[in-house]
């Protein structure tokens, strides 16, 4: 092995080991929520996606580890890279290879062509949609929603988000989207196996998602104004939104949805809206009765429809609270792994035409 290939070595081997080494010569991991205050000039970060997080120096040899090439890269330590680097790969590439195929792929004949989302990205309803296409990496591309005009969709009678046009075709209402979609990639090859039991404890749970869950979430992400305003700041920065658009969404929403939040928070007689949040999580981590999923050793739809709402709150404060203050946060990290990184289009055409009547 020489040339070209013992460069990419030795590059992976200074990303195993600038990853840990701080400015001062100790060696630590720099905490997620801290990772940019870590970055120096010529750091970049890379994400798996997969709960870890990857630092990585430019060529020149300086940056986080605070060390120049010379010293890395000396004869005496040449042969400690090599099989740091070797040990780096091989353990990179077997994460891949366990997370990638932790996704229930579609069979070609049975994967839409094209699939659109109309959405807004706090949605928790909207979220339940992506998180199944996502562990079934189905590519879709999202219009977002501006909130308060709508405008997206007025070629919609219908107009709640979430809204999926498949290969043409209309469809509305988060759970019935996904039961559509199950059916339609599954077909006969659904699993026959299962029994009526496990059937029916799939189907209470997705019902105590749409008709518990999700009204736990708007008095809590909306519980105080600087709490509202966390929660609409995803509008100053996603959706073909005018600077005018972004900043009245954000602030005429924010304060629109705290006052609903305290009204939803008395039409369901929540009495204290974190404590309500806790003990839901508490009540699905006591039904997995140990289960890595509820699917068991896959999700199953009742996982996606409970990852899905909580995915949008997850790192705001509520859901910072609820990781840290329950014992759902084991099962959510199988989750994301499982689900693994989004299969959305970035920026791609459309190929149908959306200002047409849709088959519905």
């Amino acid at each position: 092995m020489r040339g070209r290939e013992l460069v990419v070595l030795r590059k992976a081997a200074a990303v195993a080991q600038g990853c840990v080494r701080a400015l001062d010569g100790s060696l630590r991991q720099p905490p997620p929520s801290k990772m940019l205050s870590y970055c120096r000039p010529g750091i970049r970060s890379l994400s798996t996606g997969y709960g870890a997080e990857i630092w990585r120096s430019d060529d020149s040899g300086k940056g986080y580890e605070g060390e120049s090439r010379r010293s890395l890269w000396n004869s005496r330590s040449r042969s400690m890279t090599l099989v740091a680097a070797g040990a780096f790969s091989l353990s990179f590439a077997a994460s891949m290879m366990s997370v990638a195929s932790a996704k229930e792929r579609v069979d070609d004949k049975y994967a839409p062509r094209e699939v659109v989302l109309y959405q807004y990205d706090a949605c928790p309803f909207c979220n339940k949609v992506k998180a199944f296409l996502d562990y079934h990496d189905i590519p879709y591309k999202v219009v977002e929603v501006n909130p308060l005009g709508k405008k997206e969709i007025k070629w919609s009678e219908y107009k709640k988000v979430p809204v999926l046009v498949v290969d043409g075709e209309q469809l509305n209402d988060s759970t019935e989207i996904i039961s559509t979609l199950q059916r339609r990639i599954y077909g006969d090859s659904m699993d026959a196996t299962s029994s009526d039991l496990e059937s029916d404890e799939e189907e209470k749970w997705r019902r105590w998602v749409d008709n518990h869950l999700v009204h736990l979430l708007s008095p809590n992400i909306y519980r105080t104004p600087k709490e509202a305003l966390e929660a609409f700041d995803y509008l100053t920065t996603n959706g073909n939104f005018s600077t005018m658009e972004r900043m009245t969404g954000k602030y005429v929403g924010a304060a629109a949805m705290f006052f609903i939040g305290k009204r939803l928070k008395k039409r369901h007689n929540i009495t204290d809206e974190r404590t309500s949040l806790y003990e839901a999580a508490e009540e699905w981590v006591k039904a997995l009765d140990n289960r890595t999923f509820m699917g068991g050793s896959k999700p199953n739809l009742a996982d996606l429809a409970v990852f899905g709402v909580l995915r949008p709150i997850r790192h705001l404060q509520t859901g910072e609270d609820m990781i840290a203050f329950t014992h759902i946060g084991q099962w959510y990290s199988n989750m994301e792994e499982a689900v693994g990184p989004s299969s959305r289009l970035r920026d791609e055409p459309l190929l149908t035409t959306l200002d047409k009547p849709m088959n519905v």
